[in-house]
């Protein structure tokens, strides 16, 4: 269920090779139309739509469940509804058929933040609910890159069977370097913001690097270092960096009566309380013609929701954020990709040659453990990093697979 393009699928298949069994797939449902693509491209038999619409007795008798719900309802990156949400819901579909057709197990995956969504009572309901159908529920937060695959991605994996609970408490960690799985020699791309990128910064330094405005830190890059909105001068910088750190102190909230936030505005009089220089306001000024900075009101709590409280006097604060711009960071070959999804994947870079460019399809395959020979083929782009984001780091589930299996030995 909800079978994206098929990698828990793969793992299981995996796990059941290394135990010497034979095992048949009987039933998929996927309902996002890039994603079927790729299934029929990789797996013989018929994908059903909207799980939602499908009776459970006509789905075929099976041993194993095996479920990534959808995510987005628990994600850090979504609204955190919850079961408030729509995709939330869709639990109770895998309940529904769980409760119709009484499989041996299941494994289910999700996005760590389910563990902690709405103080823990999310997680406590569904697993609430699967013991009552009689199973013996063991779950537990793992990382992909404790399993050979170069990227940091923590998910919660939840195995039930109706035999024992499963162990879930150790695995063997195999790391791997992301250099481990980058091509070499691809077309690298060329644009404004590139261009000033490469003429301020050595391609040898710009591994591990971030380019955000809203952080400070050796290993960020700030639009004002490549001067991407016009010339800054030293003392300019200076300026925006200590500005970085300041605007973030609490007893400037205090000082509005409001709230703190992360990252308020500061008037030009509080600005000088730490960076005193005669000609402070031209400075800041010219900063904000640029758009380098912006004039706003401070922000106060309004029912869980920040809005501008335009009683309160305007000041200056930083513009852009992690996403704003074309590259938010160029990939570390010595390390791991960092958590991939599908809303930034396009703004992740790596160094090759004398150019950087983004992550090749068969590179974010690769970040996920998915064979070489899987097809990945007619799709654009953008699609395949959407369907990447959502994707499983296959090793990890054969792993979790493996310890399922060993339970009915």
């Amino acid at each position: 269920m909800f079978a994206g393009i098929g990698g828990i699928r793969l793992g299981f298949e995996a796990a059941c090779r290394a135990s010497g069994l034979e095992c048949e797939c009987v039933f998929t449902s996927e309902i996002k139309s890039h994603a079927v693509k790729i299934l029929k491209q990789n797996f013989r038999g018929d994908v059903c739509g909207d799980i939602t619409q499908i009776d459970a007795e006509s789905i075929p008798d099976f041993d194993v469940l095996l479920a990534g719900f959808p995510c987005q309802a628990f994600s850090s990156a979504g609204k955190r509804l919850g079961f408030e949400d729509a995709r939330g819901t869709l639990f109770f579909d895998v309940l529904r058929i769980l409760a119709a057709k009484k499989p041996r197990g299941f494994i289910l995956e999700n996005v760590e933040g389910l563990v902690n969504h709405n103080s823990g009572k999310t997680l406590r309901t569904i697993l609430d609910a699967l013991e009552k159908l009689s199973y013996k529920v063991s779950y537990r937060i793992l990382d992909a890159k404790d399993f050979g695959v170069p990227q940091e991605r923590r998910r919660i994996y939840i195995a039930g069977s109706d035999k024992g609970y499963p162990d879930l408490s150790e695995f063997t960690c195999t790391r791997r370097k992301l250099s481990c799985i980058l091509e070499r020699g691809l077309r690298c791309e060329r644009s404004r913001f590139i261009d000033s990128l490469l003429s301020h910064y050595s391609i040898d330094e710009l591994p591990g690097k971030s380019i955000k405005d809203k952080r400070g830190g050796s290993n960020n890059i700030h639009s004002w270092d490549i001067e991407l909105k016009g010339k800054v001068s030293a003392e300019q910088k200076e300026l925006l960096g200590k500005l970085l750190t300041e605007r973030r102190k609490k007893h400037w909230a205090d000082e509005y009566g409001i709230a703190w936030m992360d990252g308020m505005p500061l008037t030009l009089d509080m600005i000088r309380t730490f960076y005193d220089v005669p000609e402070l306001e031209e400075m800041l000024d010219d900063l904000v013609r640029k758009k380098y900075l912006v004039m706003e009101h401070p922000k106060a709590s309004v029912k869980g929701r920040r809005v501008q409280d335009c009683s309160l006097p305007k000041g200056y604060n930083i513009v852009a954020g992690k996403i704003s711009y074309q590259v938010s960071r160029i990939l570390d070959p010595e390390g791991f990709a960092p958590t991939l999804v599908a809303m930034d994947m396009e703004r992740l870079y790596v160094a090759d040659g004398e150019g950087i460019r983004k992550l090749s399809l068969r590179e974010g395959l690769r970040l996920f453990g998915f064979p070489e020979e899987f097809c990945f083929e007619n799709i654009s782009l953008s699609d395949g990093y959407d369907l990447l984001g959502n994707t499983v780091a296959v090793p990890v589930v054969s792993a979790v697979a493996g310890k399922l299996l060993n339970n009915w030995e």
